[in-house]
């Protein structure tokens, strides 16, 4: 298959033939190329919208595929009046246009004068989410904004999945997060969604992107304010569930000349609550029950963070910019837990009550340099270098506590003293060849080192001086180094429009456990390299229908903490423990689309997953349940969506997304095991318009019975919010009032299965919050910049909990 893949594209590849389209620049009055403009393509008999497009950097748009006709175009750039052309007659007046935009004239309210976004765009290979569109992302944070996101399911663990598909390269700016579980979900948690511009949802990225993530791709992307002078903007909020949230956010820029220099700051401060209940049901050799474990606990947490970033962008020359860029980031999370675990024997009376508390302090520091520059030798060929170093520090203290009530009283205690340090080096290099104005040639290598120094130092006492535990005591060190090297052409003909890429990644690591007094050295290693190929054919089979088909296989390695082999204590029953032989897991994704009108798009989607790499549930000889790692088997997945846009009418835009995925697991665990499940997922927004001055929201989603694992079920969840906003300060501020998850439904439930054993489970969070947001905007006209995003874009995503 592979074969007959590469041979397909490569012939494509070969064909590179010119084509006419109708090409429109957008400049501002300060002859500045408008990038990011939205336009608009309309029939002048009735006003109905023809097509959209965006500008890129060079702010030009492309229309392909334009019956004669007569036509006209509506601009929206922010900073910017809106612009409503003049008639055109194609192909008569030529298919090379230029437009130039007329600047506001308060240069202080110029800034608040935008396009009206849409909450979810569907581009070509990927669908956005703007954030700013939806009033009720005021105050949230990014992990909240990914949660509201259609498609997009995160679990209990800290686990993101997109498309019903486990197995997602989360993203920031197109740089790795390098995070995952908990720390990935700390990180998320701890930024403001008031920095946060769009989403972008990438279910089949292109051979640039690193090949991690079998699901695909979540692209967070910052805001980038870029205006010439002093301008920025800051924003306030309150919000309040059963405790208190706040979020700020500041963003600064100047820029002069040949200089560029900005400055972000976030602070997260933020008490919440989580309620969960447990009933592990035991079962006898020959059938029936034979005891159950009954456990509700409440869990308290304090959430701290601040982050900087800062850097400066030089402009030696027209076609040479140099950059770097500086971040700095401190999160603080502890949290303390209340448990009683109580046994039931099979008559369902009390044999024994436990007591069950813990302290956690949670402290990350994280520090980042990226430095880059880019050439353009003309029009047609670029070049760009980028590097990051990045450097992670966590503490992690435990303290658990244990004292039995019935029947006899005891005390045991538990304490953990887990840091971690993670150093990453990241470089690439990209070249791009235009060879013709609608073709594209990319190219591209890659290196990244990663090094992980992780310690688990426990102590236990009955009572009495503190002991060390040798049996839980390890020290696993990891050294990690990914080589990959790309290439990928791109073109566009009248109806027809491909991209074919091929991917080369090596991947060599090195993990050692450290001995100790009863331990003895060890460590393994692993060496694999693999080619990933991916690319689209798209037609465009008259003015309101496009069909594409985009094919790519894909891989997930596993966290860098699953294959550490040490014990870590979640409870007195419950352990999770890594396992050195995970192995990566390989993917093949296929996808067919058709796009009505802009409006509507309709896909069906299948992937198959080898060496699939679940969560896996042991039980060992103590009833004690271990969550572990390992390769059970394989993984298929089919599915199908609906996504719509619709202007009900001048006061109403309604989106809405239906998802539906059958989804089988196989493999082994204590024995062959199937498990499969019918998926269903819903999301709406509706956005209305009151009057002249107000806007109001209505949004919310379902999710059905989920599975992301072989062995857990998860049962519906949904959640409904309602907001409004209004300008005020003459244009330049925005207040914003939420309420988020009116009814209480967005928490968890679900049922695992264990050797002989079952687990029930639920959890609510802290989820009904009531937000008010305050937005000020300073500033001059805007102006904007392509930014480098740096070289790092995967390693990160895969440091474990």
């Amino acid at each position: 298959m592979q074969k007959h893949f590469l041979f397909f594209f490569l012939l494509i590849t070969g064909q590179v033939l010119a084509q006419e389209a109708i090409t429109l620049q957008v400049k501002t009055d300060k002859r500045q190329n408008a990038s990011g403009s939205s336009i608009e393509l309309r029939k002048v008999a009735d006003s109905s919208l023809f097509r959209t497009g965006l500008t890129d950097a060079g702010g030009i748009a492309v229309f392909q595929n334009v019956p004669g006709g007569n036509y006209f175009f509506k601009i929206m750039h922010t900073g910017s009046e809106t612009l409503i052309t003049k008639a055109y007659h194609f192909p008569g007046d030529g298919l090379q246009l230029q437009q130039v935009l007329k600047t506001t004239a308060q240069t202080l309210q110029s800034v608040t004068v935008q396009s009206r976004k849409p909450f979810i765009q569907q581009l070509q290979g990927k669908t956005i989410v703007n954030v700013d569109a939806m009033i009720s992302n005021a105050g949230t944070t990014v992990l909240e904004l990914l949660e509201k996101s259609p498609g997009v399911l995160v679990d209990r663990n800290g686990g993101v999945s997109l498309q019903n598909k486990a197995g997602v390269l989360v993203l920031i700016d197109d740089k790795s997060t390098y995070l995952s579980g908990v720390d990935l979900t700390n990180m998320l948690n701890s930024m403001s969604s008031s920095q946060v511009e769009q989403i972008e949802l990438i279910t089949n990225p292109s051979a640039k992107y690193d090949a991690a993530g079998n699901a695909g791709i979540i692209n967070i992307k910052t805001k980038k304010n870029r205006q010439r002078g002093f301008n920025g903007n800051f924003t306030v909020s309150a919000g309040h569930g059963r405790h208190h949230k706040n979020n700020n956010s500041l963003v600064m820029n100047y820029r002069n000349g040949k200089y560029n220099a900005f400055l972000t700051w976030s602070s997260n401060y933020s008490k919440f609550y989580t309620d969960m209940y447990a009933l592990r049901t035991y079962f006898k050799a020959g059938g029936g029950d034979s005891s159950r474990l009954d456990q509700p606990t409440s869990f308290k947490t304090y959430f701290n963070n601040n982050t900087v970033k800062t850097g400066l962008d030089y402009f030696l020359t027209n076609k040479t910019t140099v950059g770097i860029t500086l971040t700095a980031s401190l999160t603080n999370r502890d949290g303390t837990s209340d448990a009683m675990a109580t046994w039931l024997d099979e008559t369902n009376k009390v044999d024994s009550a436990i007591h069950t508390t813990s302290k956690t302090t949670y402290d990350l520091k994280n520090g980042n340099i990226s430095a880059y520059t880019k050439h353009a030798f003309n029009k047609k060929n670029e070049f760009s270098i980028e590097a990051d170093w990045l450097n992670y520090d966590i503490v992690n203290d435990q303290l658990f506590t244990n004292e039995r009530a019935l029947p006899q009283y005891y005390y045991e205690g538990t304490r953990g003293d887990l840091p971690a340090k993670l150093k990453i080096l990241s470089a690439k290099a990209d070249y791009i060849w235009k060879f013709t104005k609608d073709a594209q040639m990319d190219a591209g290598i890659k290196a990244a080192n990663t090094k992980t120094n992780n310690l688990a130092n426990y102590s236990f006492s009955n009572g009495g001086a503190w002991e060390r535990d040798l049996g839980k005591t390890n020290h696993f060190l990891y050294d990690e180094k990914i080589y990959a090297a790309y290439t990928s052409v791109q073109q566009k003909f009248t109806k027809w429009s491909y991209q074919a890429g091929l991917r080369l990644e090596n991947t060599t690591y090195t993990a050692t456990q450290l001995g100790h007094g009863i331990r003895p050295d060890s460590s393994f290693d692993n060496d694999y390299t693999s080619l990933f190929p991916s690319g689209f054919i798209s037609f465009d089979a008259d003015s309101n229908n496009s069909i594409t088909v985009t094919v790519s296989r894909r891989l997930d390695r596993p966290p860098f903490q699953k294959l550490n082999p040490f014990t870590f204590t979640i409870n007195k029953y419950t352990y999770e423990k890594g396992n050195p032989f995970t192995r990566p897991q390989f993917s093949w994704n296929i996808e067919l689309s058709h796009l009505f009108k802009q409006k509507i798009t309709t896909t069906l989607s299948y992937s198959f997953i080898k060496d699939y790499y679940s969560q896996v549930f042991q039980r060992d000889n103590n009833n004690i349940m271990i969550y572990t790692t390992g390769n059970v088997g394989e993984a298929y997945n089919v599915g199908a969506s609906v996504a719509a846009q619709i202007n009900v009418n001048k006061w109403w835009f309604f989106t809405a997304q239906a998802l539906y995925n059958y989804k089988k697991l196989k493999g082994y665990v204590w024995n062959d095991y199937h498990s499969d499940v019918h998926q269903f997922n819903f999301s709406m927004n509706n956005q209305f318009k009151i009057g002249k001055v107000y806007t109001a929201e209505l949004s919310g989603f379902y999710t059905g019975r989920a599975r992301n694992d072989l062995q857990e079920i998860l049962y519906p969840i949904s959640q409904v919010v309602v907001a409004a906003a209004r300008p005020v300060l003459k244009k330049k501020g925005t207040l914003k009032l939420s309420f988020r998850d009116i009814f209480h439904k967005n928490g968890m439930e679900g049922l695992t299965d264990f050797e002989n054993s079952k687990e029930y489970f639920w959890l609510k969070r802290d989820s009904r919050v009531a937000t008010l947001s305050f937005t000020y905007r300073f500033g001059e006209p805007f102006k904007a910049l392509n930014r480098s995003s740096g070289s790092a874009a995967d390693e990160m995503q895969r440091v474990g909990s």
